[in-house]
């Protein structure tokens, strides 16, 4: 197994469980969706930035610092990419489909 697809392998788990801890202490109300939208602005924000300051080291003459910081916003946008792909269920829908498959074998 390749190494980037044990890092996507990794990464997937951390946020399957961190996705789970938060469902478990979170109050019903409060939309996943809304949380994953947020989170979603921030990293890209994050990664923008780091793109910004490999920019500056670039025109600083700082190879090595230029990509380090173009490394870590490859890493953000790779976790951009994981965040994005995780399927949030909508709150009540769950409950609907469940009711309707009940209608259907009746």
């Amino acid at each position: 197994m390749a190494m980037a697809q044990l890092h996507d392998l990794r990464l997937r788990l951390l946020v399957q469980q961190e996705s789970e801890r938060i469902v478990d202490s979170l109050p019903d109300g409060l939309d996943l969706s809304v949380i994953q939208a947020r989170c979603l602005c921030w990293l890209a924000l994050l990664a923008e930035a780091h793109e910004d300051s490999a920019n500056e080291a670039v025109r600083e003459g700082d190879t090595d610092q230029a990509m380090a910081w173009f490394a870590d916003s490859m890493r953000l946008r790779d976790v951009i990419q994981v965040v994005s792909s995780i399927e949030i269920p909508i709150p009540g829908a769950i409950d609907d489909a469940s009711d309707s498959g009940d209608s259907l074998a009746a």
